[in-house]
């Protein structure tokens, strides 16, 4: 490179050279070997990297930008514009120097590009002064601006590519990493930055990239145009243009979410395999009579899941049906008819939900719909204390209690269960992997020694079809995808703070037509859990005194005792009670018809999908229904849920936006589900992906039913992988 009148001489970049290609050095490189042997990373830096989850150097390959910038644009100093970011070559053409200003150090260098002149400029960064030599040519990209009429370029990254300087490029053909090119920005932590990442990750390329073995089948990459792993992985850290990092994404996504399929599938035929279960068939004078039982008509969808489920426990594979819908579409009436399908052949039935009050709400609803059939419902929670417990357990214990409904109670040790047949489970994402597991595992003893239960899991959250495919990949997922005739659609406002007292008089107005109504206390943070409780009370309080002194103002909260909060849930459902406060506790299972508007305080603080499931405890009777969000959102993520519930009571939608605002892993519990972590993939942006990936899983393992043909041999390695080196415990989990 020459310099000629301070002109700084563009070298080559971007990818014109592929990386993949380079001769591998004489030692074999291991994608295992420790991140802290790569150069430039060293065991300090190690111990950073950890934190970002890369030990390795496989790591170090597969942490994959969140963004890039294209800076491929070098503008000239006197074409730059202030406050935009732009780029920039130009030579250092003096000392840089620091100055102190109001707690200020102001760090500034000299720089030209033969025509203009500028300064390159860093805040309280004083050894950047000491970083560049005279004549030194840089690449910068940063924030324009003006100081005392010059151009100044603030808090730039740069890349130095001459030789004159200990701080040039580290690589030997003078591609600049930070500017000047398709720049990959990578999430970082204290004492990693951005340039130096780059560094160290374009330093592994050139290494290992040789030692990269591609878990993907060549057939399946030709059939699909995908690009090889070496190539996918050096564009889309370092691509030449937007063609070759799109290129590389999606083969990059294709191989996460095929390898998320094939270990769902796995699974789910490891399990059907390995497992069995009583079959139960329900003869059509039972299925006559259980349905002329009902006070109403089923829905074609509602019949349709009847029949999936009746399906399913005719089989001796167990059952492994998850059941979503929306809000009110009739998911219990599904539940009930596996529960009386189970008595019905002679087994006990076992319903566990999440929370005390949606168990207790079980324990009602199914007893109502079983009682006119003859069968008792018992109920299990940690309330029960002394004789009462005890007497359960015993019924529990005979097959005297044919159907349990409770709590984690119902996976304590000293439950057990005389011939459990069925399990369904409410909202099983609030439960833990091995919580769901040891009621499952109560079936499997006694005289039923290598069995497994029938099960069916339900939630009222609709389930994107993306997210099914993921974290439900391993069951049979039914959708009752229409709501029962008669249901009236919910007006939906949102008011600000100001507009409080209006809310209030609007539910006046409802409970002089006769109507009832709900106000949910404000969301506090989930390690504060007695604030929710104070917050109520003191709202309850306020409520009462202050806003409806001729009105009954009830209180209803997670930490009452069973036999309390009965008592208050039975005065409100008799029209005692005008207005319930209550926390979250009310999100689902309760049904009281004559309510007609629900009032939720700060709601900006909710989740999207929480807002929807408490919108849902209205609507329930011809009345017209309304639910009032309150609260003043201050974040562009606060307005966007507020606005989704304006405009839709579309369960499906709601779920399709919340998933799109905060993703699959908070709001689903992918964690407590089991599933590893997706790096690159997007499930709003990548379904046909997904789809296209789980059809080619589903058609290699008719063929390789375990994958154990030597030609996947690499394919197992990369699954194996792909769950934390924890493939097996994951197959059977």
């Amino acid at each position: 490179m020459t310099l000629e009148l301070g002109v700084c001489q563009h070298p080559k970049r971007g990818s014109e050279q592929d990386l993949s290609s380079r001769p591998p050095t004489e030692r074999k490189e291991s994608l295992d070997d420790s991140v802290q042997y790569v150069k430039g990373v060293g065991p300090q830096r190690a111990g950073l990297l950890r934190r970002l989850g890369i030990e390795t150097v496989s790591d170090l390959l597969r942490y994959y930008p969140t963004r890039h910038e294209d800076r491929r644009q070098v503008i000239p100093l006197l074409r730059l514009i202030g406050g935009e970011k732009q780029s920039t070559c130009a030579t250092v053409k003096a000392r840089g120097d620091t100055e102190r200003r109001r707690g200020l150090q102001i760090t500034r260098v000299p720089i030209s590009d033969g025509v203009g002149q500028a300064y390159a400029t860093w805040f309280n960064q004083p050894y950047m002064a000491e970083r560049f030599k005279v004549g030194d040519c840089v690449y910068l990209f940063g924030k324009v601006n003006r100081f005392r009429g010059m151009l100044s370029i603030e808090n730039p990254e740069y890349e130095v590519i001459t030789a004159n300087s200990e701080f040039a490029s580290s690589d030997p053909d003078g591609d600049a990493l930070q500017t000047g090119r398709i720049v990959p920005l990578y999430p970082l932590t204290e004492g990693i930055h951005q340039g130096h990442l780059r560094r160290v990750i374009f330093g592994a390329l050139q290494k290992y990239l040789s030692a990269v073995v591609d878990p993907l089948p060549e057939s399946l990459r030709e059939s699909h145009q995908l690009l090889a792993l070496p190539v996918a992985l050096q564009h889309i850290h370092f691509p030449g243009s937007h063609e070759d990092l799109e290129r590389a994404r999606r083969r990059l996504v294709f191989e996460e979410l095929f390898l998320l399929q094939c270990a769902l599938l796995l699974r789910k035929s490891g399990l059907q395999a390995e497992f069995v279960a009583y079959p139960m068939m329900l003869t059509n004078r039972d299925k006559i009579r259980f349905l002329q039982s009902l006070p109403f008509e089923l829905t074609r969808s509602q019949r349709r899941v009847c029949r999936e489920a009746l399906d399913d426990m005719s089989s001796i594979k167990p059952m492994n049906r998850l059941i979503h819908g929306d809000v009110g579409s009739g998911k219990t009436v599904v539940a009930a008819l596996t529960l009386f399908n189970a008595v019905s052949n002679g087994f006990q039935a076992a319903v566990m939900a999440p929370t005390e009050i949606l168990a207790e709400q079980h324990s009602r609803v199914f007893s109502d719909l079983l009682r006119p059939l003859g069968i008792p419902v018992e109920f299990l929670a940690g309330s029960l204390k002394g004789k009462e417990r005890s007497a359960v357990h015993e019924r529990i214990a005979s097959g005297e209690a044919s159907v349990v409904t409770g709590t984690h109670a119902l996976i304590q040790d000293e439950v057990a269960f005389h011939n459990l047949g069925v399990v369904v489970i409410d909202e099983q994402h609030r439960f833990g992997v091995l919580q769901r597991a040891s009621l499952v595992l109560k079936g499997d003893a006694g005289e039923q020694k290598g069995r497994r239960p029938h099960t069916l899991i339900m939630t009222a959250t609709p389930i994107p079809r993306t997210l099914a495919l993921t974290v439900y990949g391993d069951l049979d997922v039914s959708v009752i995808d229409e709501l029962p005739p008669g249901r009236k659609e919910i007006t939906t406002r949102w008011l600000k703070d100001r507009q409080r007292e209006k809310a209030y008089e609007f539910v006046r107005q409802e409970i002089r037509k006769g109507r009832q109504a709900y106000v949910v206390c404000p969301l506090v943070e989930e390690s504060e859990k007695l604030n929710d409780i104070e917050a109520a009370v003191q709202m309850a309080e306020r409520l009462q005194r202050q806003v409806f002194p001729d009105l009954v103002v009830g209180l209803v909260h997670g930490r009452m005792g069973v036999t309390e909060r009965e008592a208050v849930m039975r005065r409100f459902a008799d029209g005692e009670i005008h207005i319930l406060t209550a926390t979250t506790v009310i999100e689902v299972g309760i049904d009281i018809g004559n309510v007609s508007v629900i009032l939720v305080e700060d709601a900006h603080r909710f989740g999207l999908a929480q807002l929807h499931q408490l919108r849902g405890r209205v609507g329930r009777s011809p009345h017209k229904s309304y639910c009032l969000l309150v609260g003043h959102a201050t974040t562009e993520e606060g307005r966007a849920r507020l606005q989704a519930m304006v405009a839709t009571n579309d369960g499906f939608r709601i779920a399709e936006e919340d998933l799109r605002l905060r993703g699959p892993g908070e709001l689903y519990g992918t964690r407590q589900h089991g599933l590893p972590d997706l790096r690159i993939a997007d499930l709003i942006r990548d379904g046909n992906i997904l789809q296209v990936a789980r059809r080619e899983a589903a058609s290699l393992l008719q063929v390789d039913t375990g994958l154990h043909d030597v030609s996947h041999g690499a394919l197992r390695a990369a699954l194996d992988k792909f769950c934390g080196g924890k493939l097996e415990k994951f197959l059977v989990g």
